[in-house]
This record gives C-alpha cells, sequence and structure tokens, in this order.
C-alpha cells in the first residue's frame, strides 16, 4: 500500500438491539469491580464480536482511565457509542447498570444477600473468578500491546507505580509516564493502514457536552442553595462524586461517604451495609449510589431517590467522554500521538497486572483452596475457551464447595 493511500476511519455496523443484548449479559455476569469488567468487555466484545481489535480498546481504555468518572462504564458506554451510535451508548449503559442497580435498591429495602456459609461461598468464588478474568485481560493485552523490550518495561514501570503509589495518583501517573515513555521511545514509522475508529460525534455535539459538563458543576450547588430543593441537593452531591473521582469503582467511595455520611444524609451503618453488598452483585460499583439514594434522607428517597443519584454519578464522565471523542481521531492520526499512545496503551497493561495482584488477587485469593481454584478457571478461560459467563457458575460453585469444606 502506498505512503498517501488513505484508508477511512471504520464506523459503525451494529444495532441498539445488538448492543443490548451484548451488556445485559455482561450486566448480569461481570462480577470483580471495574478491572474485572474491562476482561469480560474484551473477552466478550474485542475477542468474540471483533467490535474492535486490542489497540482500539487500549486507546479507548486509556482515554477513560485519563478522564474522571467510572472508567469501565465509560468503556461501555464508548462501546455502545461506537457500534450502534447514540441509542447504542444507551443500551450499553442501561444493560450494564440496571440489574446491579435494581439488587441494590433491593438490598436497600431489605432484601438479604449473600448470607450464610453458602452465600459467603458464593461471594468468594466470585472473587476467585475475577482473579482468572484478570489474568486472562493481563495475558491477552500484553500480547498486543507490548510486543517488544520497550514497551514490556514501560508496562513493568506502569505497573510498580500504580502499586507503590496510592490511590489515582499512581494510576494517572502510570499513564502519564508510560504516554511520555512512548513518545521518546516508540517512536516507530507510522502505520499508513491503520484503520481509525470513527464515534458519531460531531464537534459541536462534543463542545455542547464538554460546555454542559462545567456548567453543571459551577451551577448546581447554587442552584441547589438557592432552591432548597432535597432532589437537587442529592443530584449535586452524587453529581460532584463522579465529577472529581479518576479510576472510578473504590476510588468514588471516600467522595460519597463525604457526600452522604458526613452531611447525615445516611448512616455510617447502611453506608458499610450498602459498600458489602456493593461487592457481591454484577457490574459497576458505581451502582453504590443507587443504594444510597433510596435511603438518604435528603431528596424523594425509594426508587425515585436511586434514580437521581445513579444519572447524577455517572453523567459527568458521560458527558466529558462524549465530548472528547470528536477530537479523538484527529489526535491519534499524528505520528506523535501514536508513539504517544504505544506508551499509554503499554501502562495500561501495566495497571490491569497491577491490579490483578492488588487488589484482586490479594482479596480473593484467602488460601490453596482458593489458588487452585483460580488456576482452573483460568485454564477453562485460555485453554478450554470456555465462556466467561460459564466460569463465573464453575466458580461461584467452587466458592461454596470451598466454604463447606474448610468450614
Amino acid at each position: 500500500m502506498s505512503e498517501n493511500t488513505t484508508i477511512p476511519p471504520r464506523a459503525r455496523q451494529g444495532s441498539a438491539w445488538e448492543v443490548l443484548r451484548a451488556f445485559l449479559k455482561l450486566g448480569v455476569s461481570s462480577f470483580g469491580g471495574p478491572i474485572a469488567h474491562l476482561g469480560y468487555f474484551r473477552n466478550e466484545l474485542i475477542q468474540r464480536r471483533k467490535w474492535l481489535d486490542d489497540t482500539e480498546y487500549g486507546d479507548l481504555v486509556a482515554l477513560s482511565q485519563f478522564l474522571p468518572g467510572p472508567a469501565s462504564s465509560q468503556v461501555g458506554f464508548g462501546l455502545g457509542l461506537f457500534r450502534a451510535g447514540p441509542t447504542g451508548a444507551i443500551a450499553a449503559f442501561l444493560a450494564f447498570t440496571l440489574p446491579s442497580a435494581a439488587l441494590m435498591v433491593a438490598f436497600a429495602y431489605g432484601a438479604p444477600l449473600f448470607q450464610g456459609a453458602i452465600g459467603g461461598g458464593i461471594l468468594a468464588g466470585l472473587k476467585i473468578v475475577a482473579v482468572a478474568i484478570v489474568a486472562q485481560a493481563v495475558w491477552g493485552m500484553a500480547r498486543t500491546l507490548t510486543p517488544d523490550r520497550v514497551r514490556a518495561s514501560i508496562a513493568v514501570v506502569a505497573a510498580a507505580s500504580a502499586l507503590l503509589l496510592p490511590g489515582s495518583v499512581g494510576q494517572i501517573g502510570a499513564i502519564v509516564i508510560g504516554a511520555l515513555a512512548g513518545l521518546l521511545l516508540c517512536r516507530e514509522p507510522s502505520d499508513p493502514a491503520a484503520v481509525m475508529v470513527r464515534f458519531p460525534v460531531t464537534r459541536t455535539v462534543g463542545m455542547t457536552c464538554l460546555a454542559m459538563f462545567v456548567v453543571l458543576l459551577v451551577a448546581l450547588p447554587v442552584a441547589a442553595a438557592a432552591t432548597h430543593s432535597g432532589a437537587l441537593q442529592l443530584f449535586d452531591a452524587f453529581y460532584r462524586a463522579g465529577a472529581l473521582v479518576f479510576g472510578g469503582g473504590h476510588v468514588v467511595l471516600p467522595l460519597l461517604q463525604a457526600g452522604v455520611v458526613d452531611t447525615g444524609w445516611v448512616s455510617p451503618d447502611q453506608f458499610l451495609a450498602g459498600y458489602g453488598a456493593a461487592q457481591a452483585v454484577p457490574g459497576p460499583l458505581f451502582t453504590f449510589a443507587a443504594y444510597l439514594g433510596t435511603l438518604s434522607t435528603v431528596g424523594p428517597g425509594g426508587i425515585a431517590g436511586a434514580a437521581i443519584a445513579l444519572a447524577g454519578v455517572f453523567l459527568p464522565g458521560f458527558l466529558l467522554l462524549t465530548g472528547v471523542l470528536p477530537f479523538w481521531n484527529a489526535f491519534r492520526s499524528r505520528p506523535w500521538a501514536q508513539a504517544l499512545m504505544r506508551g499509554a496503551n503499554a501502562a495500561v497493561v501495566g495497571l490491569l497486572a497491577a491490579a490483578l495482584y492488588d487488589p484482586v488477587f490479594t482479596t480473593a485469593i484467602t488460601g490453596t483452596g482458593a489458588f487452585v481454584l483460580a488456576v482452573i478457571c483460568f485454564v477453562l478461560l485460555i485453554v478450554w475457551r470456555i465462556p466467561a459467563w460459564a466460569v463465573v457458575i464453575i466458580g461461584a460453585a467452587g466458592g461454596v464447595a470451598i466454604s463447606l469444606i474448610t468450614g
């Protein structure tokens, strides 16, 4: 292919119904937290359905890690947007989020979840499956995104940064270091055959979304104070939590605690009980907001409160992602930007590897039986190519068996 040959960006090819079905399957089976979700997405949508390739997927993951908000949900939103446009993005969000949100609302109303030896064994088994899922993602993405010594070294440095520096500082720092290292060390000739991914968002829409993000962040506290509206106060608290957290997942918990516990809207005991329940359900940890909105003494409470809290915590991340995407292809088409993204993608592999160790491995592998079950699940995924949903069932059953045997 000649150097001047232009390859058109790859456009979406699916329907919102297809996206809804794919993400509903993920919404009821993706246990283990945000890093594990990226593994589930890759298994189902990249490997099996071929919506994107690993490099394109790595770009989207890196972009979501750069932006505030729920990283795995932003990746899912972006995948739905690419596949079927705005309706696909909404379908991906609803299908991935509503199953766990419904469970959290049910728990808020008093539904007993995961009690006794069998319930505890199921929870332990689901955590063990997450070890295998994340290990599979690290293995597969490392083969594609760290094919040489330089990028493998970048991944190792990124993993060390994420493990040694606390919280989002280590995560964001790892990607920044990886991007700068890529800019200096990964200056390969640009690939003229590289296919850019076209997200169906115009620059006007992108700028509007970025403006909305800023306006809401500034105006909501003022409007809530001026009107004394409980619903506005609730929406503002969760919007600020979603707008100011990097990396998503457990990182949002201190912000949520400040927003609803320190203000007296939810008791500390209620908060901790809900956090424990959030570990037992599939889907994004941000659906913890539904539980808190249901119980909040400010706002309408109940299902309406849950809906307000969910909208507030997810909206800023989606506005930012949609705002940035129209400028993404122009950015990544430049040779220096391609070098930067090679380094950033290698850093993403390092971040996944770090998360595989802590918190995924350190939380789930509590003994020899748990380690053996994790290895079995990993072999079933990698060698036998058993679907992830089936391995989830096997892992849950194995967790119950370990719990009953060990007493």
